[in-house]
């Protein structure tokens, strides 16, 4: 949740979903172990939980209240709220066989990165990147990509908001440094980040956009660091992702 609490919001809302999301980040809870987390009193957890209970948003098992698959409903109509996102689905698997690693669509929503859709190729490692977590943008290749092609003022607004939190000792943290990378990345057409998000990890990322050149989102390929290096760091997987970008660009623009 963000520090600042904007005053038109509503209470009861914001405590609704500080509920869930507290469920679904500990994989279930018991009323009395959300309301200690939380600092709320157990009854009034306990009617929050009623509620979406209720409203079958959560599920009572035993003494403990997990997530229902409502959510998961809701998030696949975002996931399909235009026939541009099922282009990028279907250019994520092509390009996860095509590498034979992990890629990725990520989009910027509330001045951080959520992963959309990901796809595995055969060689493909396990990595954090699950679908709907988000992240800081600059601590990824997909997110570095988009701050890149963001105006100055969006970025200014992002780090005000969210500041520059670290996610490995490579993460850039310094506002100096962040714009010398995206000026490199602007230069060149892609991002790579070097165990910025996991160590262990490098992913290269590529921007998006849309045909009124605002920012799409990016699609991005990781992979261990003694797979990607060399020539297929600097040459062939950015490659395939530049080409794929192009595809999509030019999909959306004549669809």
């Amino acid at each position: 949740m963000a520090a600042y609490t904007d005053p038109g919001t509503v209470k009861a809302s914001r405590t609704a979903f500080e509920i869930i999301e507290t469920i679904a980040r500990e994989d279930g809870g018991r009323v009395t172990e959300v309301a200690d987390e939380l600092g709320l009193a157990k009854s009034t957890v306990h009617r929050h939980l009623a509620t979406l209970e209720d409203l079958e948003y959560v599920v009572k098992d035993g003494n403990e209240y997990r997530i229902g698959f409502r959510f998961l409903k809701l998030g696949e109509q975002t996931r399909k709220r235009s026939d541009a996102y099922q282009m990028a689905r279907n250019k994520v698997q092509k390009v996860a066989e095509q590498t034979a690693e992990r890629a990725q669509f990520v989009v910027e929503e509330h001045g951080k990165a959520v992963y959309v859709f990901g796809a595995t190729g055969e060689h493909a490692v396990k990595t954090n990147s699950e679908i709907g977590k988000y992240r800081p943008l600059q601590s990824m290749a997909a997110g570095k990509a988009i701050l890149a092609a963001l105006p100055d003022e969006r970025v200014e607004e992002i780090i005000r908001q969210h500041g520059l939190p670290s996610m490995t000792e490579n993460t850039i943290t310094d506002r100096d440094e962040l714009y010398a990378e995206l000026g490199v990345i602007r230069e060149r057409g892609y991002s790579i980040s070097d165990q910025e998000t996991l160590l262990g990890l490098r992913a290269i990322g590529v921007p998006i956009e849309r045909p009124d050149g605002d920012v799409f989102g990016a699609f991005s390929v990781s992979g261990p660091t003694h797979r990607v290096q060399g020539n297929r760091l600097e040459e062939s997987i950015p490659n395939i992702l530049l080409g794929t970008a192009n595809e999509l660009e030019l999909d959306m623009k004549y669809s």
